[in-house]
């Protein structure tokens, strides 16, 4: 008989799921990593040794980000009798001490190599493992034998293991009455907290009660007495004046009456363990069974919202909403986000419910318990008609009933996640604690991708005010800055605008620019708003809701809507029904305004609109805010700049000669280009005018320097020459006169080079000039034959010198010969280091021969246009004077 063979070979446990992450060597990874472990078994369904699991990861992690300062990778395997959880470092150089190694082990207290002692204590097994690149110490917890029938069962411990209380354990009982008020007081009450019942009946809890004002948190005492169920710790002054801190379990009742009262079990604190209820998970969906079944991983997260989530945040707050609506059987469901002050919600994702006209709605975050003060905590309304307004979001929706709860971040409220029903009392806390399990499953990746969202929003907003700075500093013209107002914010910001401006104070707002971004819905947008009251220039800041363009959009569209089926006015409508539907289709959705203030005055109202049914977020209205700020000053820059120009042409204007006088037998043509932007007032000047029968003066200046000042002296001149000729004075007594009015201006005064000159046509045809050339770019004669030659000798300038002694040169224009006169903003054109000169204005002239004097100005001017391609920093006068040919017989 053969000997028998027995299999001594351990089974190997089968894995059903797998749960890893990475945590930074940073100390809050620790604390991090235990809500990982912890949150990762109570979905798996072993609550039984979650506390053990936290404890052991926590040392480990510890020692990983601590000692071997480096990152840790925590890996969860569940199987089915337990679960295996490793931790790894990145520094397989640092062994572990060993008991058998010979080395000392550390101390208990002591926080390095503790985790080992304690896997040693607690896992079913334990080990350590190395690599060439990381080290693994894991440990195994079996889950323990329950028996039969239990709700909840803790694993069995050691006495040592066991909560501490006092020999004798009291458990205060207190009822409080609807107005809160103390009902009921037992003996453990009065053993605890040294009053009589006497004492304490009839008065409010509150005033015994030592509520911890936490940072962040929104429920106090009176308002957690109100709740259906609340478990917590705060504090109770004893007669003595002492608080004893204590652990709560408050649980809201009514009697036979119908009379509302809140039971509350209080213990000492540190006795927390015989009140404190024990964490509760969820069954596991279909989804993760059948992922069970199948050997797949179930992911908490990937289970609820599916796999792959969706990238983006709309997406993915869909899809929550989605499911959360599908795994309670509910009829709608919505997600609110906490705004970046935590002080309101704002609804981002809805389902069952009209979802356009709740989108980027918000409702405050109260410190009360009404509206939306428990979004801090979960929160069942069994009939919502018997508190109106408690959900103001499902008013009118015809929702009874709603489960809401928060979506939190390391504590910080984020969101609120609610499920609501037509039917009044589908709801109770067991489905609340399963929606808190799912809200805290996607919380963090909700969190992650609204950061990540408003990061790129607040990179879009600063690129896209970087550059509407920019297109709005790059033009000083009205009409520019007012189309780029509205081209910058349609389609980004909104679907159409209007840009109204205010002249003044007592000006009415007008409408000046309107653009929307379908072109064949401008103009019925700016037939209705031209219909409509504009909006009120106030000062204040920010966005407000401008209610007249929806309204009138409306009315018209309805008018529209009666006389197509014949039941209003005969008359035809102007447009055709289809063109004022779709504008009221176009402008029926939330109108703001922000007002263009400009050194501290209302120049302008920036007015946005949205479609039918839809609404402007806040991000978008600051966006908008910012950049109503830019516009107004660039738009007021653009009225001064127009101001000014106007006013300085209208001064160069004043300063030329309104119109040439014809002179018989002499042909006479100017240019003059005044340099800068706008035509600004220049310092070059000319003037020909009438002396007396027969006789002209003429005159070519230019004054040093441009603006005010200059353009003061040039007025100053050009009206001495004439008023000194004109009585009679020869050119070099007007010009002498002429020099001691200019340095009588005293410091206004400025240099002025000055060519006068008389005209007298003879009657043989040829001319006659008496020419006085004070520092002037001297005149150039050309005679038929093509040779030029100056026509004057150089003079003193004037306002420089008190005595100056000029001179009178006569020049005589033969029929043919052309005299040209220009100021130096044509001799000293220059292109880098070349300059035009004499000789090149000479050469110029030369190729005029038989042009008329319209004709050799024009080409000057052409061959110093030509001569640089920069425009001309400086004024230009061209004058030139041409005697005709006499015709031949």
């Amino acid at each position: 008989m053969g000997e028998q063979i027995t299999d001594t070979r351990t089974r190997r446990p089968v894995i059903t799921a797998r749960a890893a992450a990475t945590f930074e060597p940073v100390g809050r990874s620790v604390a991090t990593a235990r809500a990982f472990v912890r949150d990762t078994l109570q979905g798996w369904g072993y609550g039984d040794i979650v506390d053990d699991a936290v404890v052991l990861t926590s040392e480990l992690v510890t020692n990983a980000v601590v000692h071997a300062g480096t990152a840790a990778d925590v890996l969860c395997l569940r199987t089915d009798g337990g679960v295996r959880i490793s931790v790894a470092d990145r520094y397989p150089e640092r062994e572990i001490p060993l008991q058998n190694s010979g080395q000392t082990i550390v101390h208990p207290d002591r926080e390095g190599g503790r985790g080992l002692l304690l896997c040693g204590a607690l896992a079913s097994r334990w080990g350590v493992e190395y690599t060439a690149a990381q080290k693994h110490v894991w440990f195994q917890l079996d889950l323990p034998e329950r028996p039969a029938g239990t709700r909840s069962a803790g694993p069995a411990l050691p006495v040592d293991a066991l909560p501490v209380t006092d020999s004798r354990v009291r458990v205060a009982v207190v009822q409080i009455d609807r107005s809160g008020c103390i009902g009921f007081w037992n003996d453990d009450a009065k053993d605890l907290f040294a009053y009589d019942p006497e004492q304490v009946i009839g008065k409010p809890l509150t005033d015994f009660a030592a509520w911890p004002h936490t940072p962040g948190t929104g429920t106090g005492i009176a308002e957690a007495l109100q709740l259906s169920r609340w478990e917590g710790s705060y504090g109770i002054r004893g007669a003595d004046g002492r608080v004893v801190p204590v652990y709560a379990s408050h649980l809201r009742v009514r009697d036979a009456d119908g009379e509302a009262s809140t039971v509350c079990l209080l213990v000492r604190d540190h006795e927390r363990a015989i009140l404190q209820s024990p964490q509760r998970t969820p069954a596991p969906d279909a989804a993760s069974q059948a992922a069970q079944s199948e050997g797949r991983p179930s992911d908490p997260f990937e289970v609820f919202i599916g796999s792959p989530a969706p990238d983006d945040l709309d997406g993915l707050l869909q899809r929550t909403v989605e499911r959360a609506r599908d795994m309670l059987d509910g009829d709608a469901a919505y997600l609110l986000l906490a705004t970046d002050d935590e002080t309101e919600l704002e609804v981002r994702a809805s389902t069952g419910l009209p979802s356009a006209r709740q989108r980027f709605a918000r409702v405050p975050v109260e410190a009360g318990s009404g509206r939306y003060g428990s979004a801090r905590m979960p929160a069942v309304h069994e009939d919502l008609t018997a508190v109106p307004g408690a959900v103001p979001l499902l008013s009118g929706t015809g929702m009874r009933s709603v489960v809401t709860v928060p979506l939190k971040v390391e504590g910080r409220l984020t969101g609120s996640l609610g499920v609501a029903a037509e039917a009044a009392g589908r709801y109770t806390n067991e489905e609340a604690l399963r929606l808190q399990f799912a809200a805290d499953r996607i919380a963090l990746a909700v969190e992650r991708a609204r950061l990540t969202e408003l990061e790129r929003l607040r990179r879009g907003s600063l690129s896209f005010l970087v550059e509407a700075s920019d297109l709005l500093a790059g033009t000083l013209d009205r009409d520019q800055t007012l189309a780029l107002m509205a081209q910058m914010t349609v389609p980004t910001l909104a679907t159409w605008c209007a840009v109204y401006t205010v002249a003044d104070q007592s000006s009415e707002p007008e409408l000046s620019y309107v653009l929307h971004e379908d072109e064949d819905r401008i103009d019925g947008l700016k037939t209705l708003l031209m219909k409509v009251d504009p909006p009120e220039p106030v000062p204040t800041p920010g966005a407000r809701v401008w209610t007249a363009p929806t309204d009138a959009a409306h009315d018209a569209a309805l008018r529209t809507s009666l006389r197509s089926l014949g039941l209003g006015n005969s008359a035809r409508p102007s447009t055709g029904p289809g063109a004022t539907l779709a504008t009221a289709s176009a402008v029926g959705g939330e109108t703001v305004v922000l007002p263009l203030v400009a050194r501290n005055r209302v120049i302008g109202m920036l007015t946005l609109g949205k479609p039918t049914e839809e609404h402007f977020r806040q991000e978008i209205l600051e966006l908008a805010e910012d950049l109503s700020r830019r516009a107004a000053l660039a738009l007021d820059n653009a009225r001064l700049y127009s101001e000014r120009t106007a006013i300085s042409q209208s001064l160069q204007r004043s300063l030329l000669p309104p119109e040439l006088p014809d002179v018989r037998g002499v042909e006479v043509e100017v240019i003059y280009r005044a340099a800068g932007e706008g035509n600004e007032v220049g310092g070059d000047f000319y003037d020909l005018f009438p002396i007396r029968d027969g006789a002209y003066g003429f005159a070519i200046g230019d004054v040093c320097g441009t603006g005010p000042e200059a353009a003061a002296v040039t007025g100053l001149a050009r009206h001495a020459l004439r008023l000194l000729a004109r009585e009679g004075f020869s050119g070099p007594a007007v010009l002498e006169r002429l020099n001691a009015a200019i340095l009588d201006e005293g410091a206004r005064s400025r240099f002025l080079t000055l060519l006068y000159g008389e005209l007298w046509p003879q009657e043989d045809g040829s001319a006659l000039l008496k020419v006085v050339c004070a520092g002037h770019p001297l005149p150039l004669r050309l005679r038929q034959d093509g040779s030029v030659e100056p026509a004057a000798e150089p003079q003193p300038l004037l306002g420089v010198m008190e005595d100056l002694e000029l001179y009178e040169q006569n020049v005589t224009l033969d029929p043919g010969d052309v005299l040209l006169c220009v100021t130096d903003g044509v001799t000293e054109r220059r292109e880098g280091t070349r300059m035009l000169g004499d000789d090149g204005l000479t050469d110029v002239l030369t190729t005029c021969t038989g042009l008329t004097a319209g004709a050799v100005a024009a080409r000057v001017l052409r061959a110093v246009e030509r001569f640089a391609a920069e425009p001309a920093s400086d004024d230009m006068a061209i004058l030139a004077m041409r005697v005709p040919e006499i015709p031949a017989d």
